[in-house]
């Protein structure tokens, strides 16, 4: 199975499964030096993990991991780290009705047409479980990124039909964490919780969409050709479980435009072109595939999650029409607990091209 790593000078490499000892990640190419904030990344792994609220799945797994190389005294040492968390709350007599049938929307039938075998057992690798690997090697990246000044930020902007159609710039983003939607608009965010609890209470789920803002990003990030900025925060993104959608800026709404009403245009500053700022940012921060220093946005797409505690027809591994009862437990919602993953992987493409650019400057 190929495609567990990311990055090229920041790489990191995620392992385990759902329902087996545990999941870890490995992260080659972090500076030495970096005093790591335990409390962050623990703070981060909690807006993440299950059972945090009435609107999230019910499996409790604490997320304590442990650190198995590449610290001393607290600080990276260059060497590769390596992170631990064993996995505590599996049920799995909970998926032994999958054993041979292929759940609607999930990946047990590609997995079966593409490997011959797969882990029933709430999906291996494709459970959404492998994601707290990634939110600890996130954590690590938004460590460096904050020592120079780069913040990303990500927030619910959207559950169901209903939109928070507020500017980025006209809310506090420091309120995010005030509700358990992860919506930096109480209101907005009262009426998304209700939406998710009638959805649960029918045996539904629902989808939503994730906004992040980059800020304070230095002109030069990315790559002109295959390695866009874009490109690359577009293939991190679609490599979250249940995302389907990524645009950056203005997005689909762009393509509606003129030319005339698209362009961000530059605004003078004599004798300071370092500080050049544009009258706009319908190109959310990169043009060219390269960052302009102007704040990076970007939304996500999450589709509804695909096990719903409802009858629905299936098939088996025999190819006959079989009827599937959802089981288990699952979040009738995605996106509250998708904020910090978007967070994790933003951090790991920002810092990877902030170091390819130190890099190609030496």
């Amino acid at each position: 199975m190929a495609g567990n790593s990311i990055g090229q000078l920041f790489r990191v490499t995620t392992f385990g499964e759902s329902h087996g000892a545990g999941i870890g990640v490995v992260i080659d190419g972090c500076p030495a030096g970096l005093l790591l904030d335990i409390d962050f990344i623990k703070r981060q792994l909690n807006r993440r993990k299950p059972g945090q609220s009435k609107i999230t799945t019910t499996r409790n797994e604490s997320e304590d991991f442990e650190i198995l190389s590449g610290i001393y005294e607290l600080k990276t040492t260059g060497a590769p780290l390596a992170f631990f968390i064993r996995n505590e709350d599996t049920k799995s007599k909970d998926y032994s009705h999958l054993e041979h049938n292929f759940r609607p929307g999930h990946a047990d039938f590609t997995y079966e047409m593409k490997y011959g075998i797969r882990d029933y057992r709430g999906g291996g690798r494709s459970s959404a479980r492998e994601t707290a690997a990634r939110v600890i090697a996130g954590s690590i990246a938004a460590l460096i990124l904050k020592e120079n000044r780069i913040n990303i930020t990500a927030f619910v902007s959207s559950v169901g039909k209903i939109d928070l159609e507020k500017e980025y710039n006209q809310l506090d983003l420091n309120s995010i964490d005030g509700n358990i939607v992860r919506c930096p608009d109480a209101e907005i965010a009262n009426q998304m919780i209700s939406l998710i609890e009638e959805t649960k209470k029918s045996g539904d789920t629902i989808g939503g969409v994730i906004s992040c803002v980059i800020k304070n990003v230095p002109i030069g990030l990315g790559e002109p050709v295959f390695d866009k900025l874009q490109a690359d925060l577009a293939k991190a993104m679609m490599s979250i479980n249940a995302a389907k959608g990524f645009e950056i800026g203005d997005g689909f709404q762009g393509a509606q435009q003129k030319g005339s009403e698209q362009n961000d245009i530059f605004l003078p500053t004599p004798m300071d072109l370092l500080n050049t700022k544009t009258k706009s940012n319908h190109s959310g921060g990169i043009q060219g595939g390269i960052s302009n220093g102007q704040d990076i946005l970007f939304k996500v797409a999450f589709k509804p999650v695909s096990t719903v505690m409802m009858e629905q027809q299936s098939v088996d591994d025999q190819g006959n029409e079989v009827m599937l009862d959802g089981k288990g437990r699952h979040d009738p919602c995605v996106v509250p607990r998708a904020v910090p993953i978007v967070e994790a992987m933003a951090a790991i493409i920002l810092v990877d091209h902030f170091l390819r650019n130190k890099t190609a400057k030496i």
